[in-house]
């Protein structure tokens, strides 16, 4: 959190009595605020589409109607902006001048860590050195990123050990296994004791919190804990009494969320701003003025926010479930209204059962322990109704005994001070089953739904800890309704903002997915990237013999052809793969001093390979960066670190999503064409976001280099074409033999 000063000239228009009156007057500052941040800029390039960015923005929000309104009005500016046009700066500087002049917040939700930084280090301490008004801006974070004080107290020092406290808020027993790292890094030593590491680790935080050294916040720790010891100490909600827990003052998410209050900026991601909607964590979005940059992952976003899922195979909690309720109500003196372990143990009896039946489905599907089996249209099969008919009724049982034993200790530690300690003891307890119980009755209320829009319902095997998990998961298919529904119901003023929020040249797919197809408070704007990408780039087709359909021969031919391209490689490059295999076969093939220039992505932490890559290309050594889809999108690798990006394949999604099957499999109902529809245009938004890793500078020369002729050869592929950069393009034959 961060307070600056800057110039005075706004400060006089703010200052004007009438200013706040007249909506000219609002738009006026809020490009007041625009070109003093650019002046303040001695780096700064005049940007014809930054100033588009800034003025839409003015005209846009400058009257939308904040808090209580009979008939409020709403402006949603959904910004396209390429690379380099310096988007942070046009749609801070407008919306923060805006926010202080009708004294109210803005909250900016961006998707990456890399954004926030950026914000937080770079954007907002140059606003705040250009405006006279000063501000305050902070950055949200989810209360599981802080420590629990409370719980940390039992965790550490003498009696850390004791068998009680372990068991009233020590790791989950059915999660998978965990790896060493953070004690390996904290002490020098390999652990093999779980519990004496865990007892190491909290000591080691307990310490360093009594000495200062440390503020409760997990990002601020040298190396980060594992994340199932972590959880054994994270603040969390189902654990926690607020403010009637005795560390209620100085805890430390509360006291970040005090520091919250008092600034007019805030930073969040999209994540914690769709998980706090209604819950006064964050801003009210009716009363302030929102940001999405990044806001392409919305949609995504929405899904996963939305979506159920219930563990099958780690049970051993509701064994413990009925002993814990059963204590925490004796102690209390309070009466359970309910036979609690008959209900668990039916619960667990009838899970088990649905375990069984999953087992035979999946076995249906492959005989591997990673499967996934998906239920058609939405519809379970007749043996799995009933049983999941009555773990929902367990489940809501148990869940109904939970609320009431936590209110009455929430009820308690309020009426009977002397007795907080007590009350958040016991109801961080139950905080620690709450969850558990939640998803199963979230869960499985999702899978018996029949909904006019099916959901998309699929079991799951995984052994990618070394042991077998199943489980059961249910999901929505339409994004658009839910951020209709949940969000752009309460938003008033906001801009969405992204490099990649068009496909194909339209805005229609996104606007689509989000929910804003037919609003008429949407407004539509794409601002093109200064760089000249015909003659700072070029991109090449590679028309190879094989047909990219036909897997093996595709790969085998791709990979011949990426090696030969990959030894004229001078400074950096990055290859782009759409499956793990394919990066795998490219791996196998290298060869000679190719060996010593390829670093994969997986192989080591994403800073330590980004750091490597940057010190060979500096040093005048060749340096290529293997990676997968999410390095196709945030990275950023100026000039000579990415010479030239090489694309595998085109990035459709994997056709065996569960979730992308069902939307498609409901599209062909209705009459629709998935492919042209869906799959076309967000797989262009993927193509878009990895040719732009290649110009990040008016000053960078770069080639793409795309191994699927499909691009070229088929009207999806030129669809596509039509939304990336106009780069010169150049078709290529096979060079290579097989």
């Amino acid at each position: 959190m961060q307070l600056k000063h800057g110039d005075a000239n706004l400060t006089s228009a703010l200052a004007e009595p009438d200013a706040f009156g007249r909506q000219q007057d609002l738009a006026a500052v809020a490009l007041s605020a625009f070109d003093q941040m650019v002046a303040g800029n001695v780096n700064f390039r005049p940007r014809p589409g930054q100033r588009q960015m800034a003025e839409r923005i003015a005209s846009k929000l400058h009257d939308v109607s904040l808090g209580d309104h009979p008939d409020p009005t709403q402006a949603i500016a959904v910004l396209q902006a390429g690379t380099g046009v310096g988007k942070s700066a046009a749609y801070l500087s407008t919306t923060v001048a805006l926010a202080l002049a009708r004294k109210t917040r803005v909250l900016v939700s961006t998707a990456t860590v890399a954004l926030q930084e950026q914000l937080m280090c770079k954007d907002l301490p140059a606003l705040a050195a250009v405006l006279e008004t000063p501000f305050i801006f902070a950055l949200a974070k989810g209360r599981g990123r802080y420590v629990c004080k409370f719980k940390l107290e039992r965790l550490a020092g003498p009696g850390a050990s004791d068998a009680q406290s372990q068991e009233m808020f020590g790791v989950d027993e059915d999660s998978p296994p965990a790896s060493e790292v953070f004690v390996k890094q904290l002490k020098g030593k390999d652990w093999q004791d779980p519990l004496q590491r865990r007892i190491e680790l909290y000591d080691a935080l307990a310490s360093a919190l009594h000495n200062g050294s440390w503020d409760g916040d997990r990002d601020n720790l040298a190396a980060q804990p594992d994340p199932r010891d972590w959880s054994g100490v994270a603040a969390e909600r189902h654990t926690c009494t607020a403010r009637h827990c005795p560390r209620f003052r100085d805890c430390s998410y509360y006291n970040a969320r005090t520091k919250l209050a008092e600034a007019q900026v805030i930073v969040a991601n999209h994540d914690l701003v769709l998980a706090s909607l209604g819950m006064k964590a964050l801003p009210e979005l009716e009363k302030c003025l929102v940001v999405f940059d990044e806001g392409h992952h919305l949609p995504s976003v929405a899904l996963e926010q939305f979506a159920g899922s219930m563990d099958l195979t780690g049970l051993r909690w509701l064994e413990k479930l009925p002993k814990v309720l059963l204590e925490v109500s004796d102690k209390m003196g309070l009466a359970l209204a309910q036979d609690v372990s008959t209900l668990a143990q039916q619960l667990k009896s009838v899970l088990q059962d649905v375990g069984r039946l999953a087992i035979d489905l999946l076995k249906t599907v492959a005989p591997g322990f990673d499967t996934v089996y998906r239920f058609a249209d939405g519809v379970l099969p007749d043996p799995l109704q009933e049983p999941l008919t009555l773990v929902h009724g367990h489940a809501v049982g148990l869940s109904q005994v939970l609320d009431a034993l936590g209110a009455e200790l929430k009820m308690r530690a309020k009426e009977e001070p002397s007795q907080a300690v007590t009350c958040s003891v016991q109801y961080a307890r139950l905080g620690q089953m709450a969850p558990k119980v939640t998803s199963l009755v979230l869960t499985s209320s999702m899978l018996l739904a029949q909904n006019e829009q099916p959901l998309a319902k699929w079991l799951k095997s995984d052994s990618s800890s070394g042991l077998v998990y199943l489980s059961a998961h249910a999901c929505p298919i339409e994004p658009g309704d839910l951020l209709r529904q949940h969000l752009w119901s309460q938003v008033r003023g906001a801009v969405i903002t992204s490099a990649s929020l068009t496909s194909c040249g339209s805005f229609d797919y996104f606007l689509n997915q989000a929910g804003l197809h037919d609003l008429s408070c949407v407004s539509t704007l794409e601002v093109a990237s200064p760089f000249d990408y015909r003659a700072q780039g070029e991109l090449v087709v590679v028309e190879t013999l094989a047909d990219p359909k036909n897997v093996p021969a595709y790969t085998r031919e791709m990979v011949l052809e990426l090696l030969q391209d990959l030894l004229l490689v001078r400074h950096g490059a990055l290859a782009l793969f759409t499956s793990r295999v394919q990066m795998k076969a490219a791996v196998d093939a290298l060869q000679g001093r190719l060996l010593e220039v390829v670093l994969v992505q997986g192989q080591m932490a994403r800073g330590k390979l980004l750091g490597i890559h940057q010190a060979r290309v500096e040093s005048g050594q060749a340096s290529v960066i293997f990676g997968m889809q999410s390095f196709g999108e945030g990275l950023d690798l100026p000039g000579a670190l990415c010479e030239t990006v090489f694309i595998a394949k085109l990035p459709f999604a994997s056709p065996s999503d569960p979730v992308q099957e069902a939307r498609a499999e409901w599209l062909k109902r209705q009459g629709r064409d998935p492919f042209a529809e869906f799959v076309v245009p967000a797989t262009g938004i993927k193509l878009l976001q990895w040719t732009g890793r290649a110009i990040r500078s008016e000053t960078d020369h770069a080639r793409v280099i795309c191994y699927d002729k499909r691009l070229l050869s088929t009207s999806f592929g030129k669809r596509m074409l039509q939304g990336l950069p106009p780069y010169a393009v150049l078709p290529r034959l096979k060079t290579s033999t097989q």
